[in-house]
């Protein structure tokens, strides 16, 4: 899972195999397998890098929480 933020500020933690699609449009809209959509103060290209950190993690075998990154 990886920690994004809504833009009125408050985190939360999102499945990343949820995700369909990432636009920018203006703000970051996020698409996920059941059509629903979230909007997100992060870059799409920062979460990009999150879910490839996050997959990282996983695969190396080192999944823990760090400080509230993933």
């Amino acid at each position: 899972m990886i920690l994004l933020h809504s833009l009125n500020g408050s985190e939360f933690y999102i499945n990343n195999d949820l995700i369909v699609k990432v636009e920018a449009l203006p703000d970051t809209v996020i698409t996920l397998t059941d059509g629903r959509t979230l909007r997100v103060k992060e870059d799409p290209r920062e979460i990009v890098e999150r879910i490839l950190r996050f997959k990282r993690r996983i695969f190396q075998g080192s999944l823990v929480v760090e400080g509230g990154e993933e």
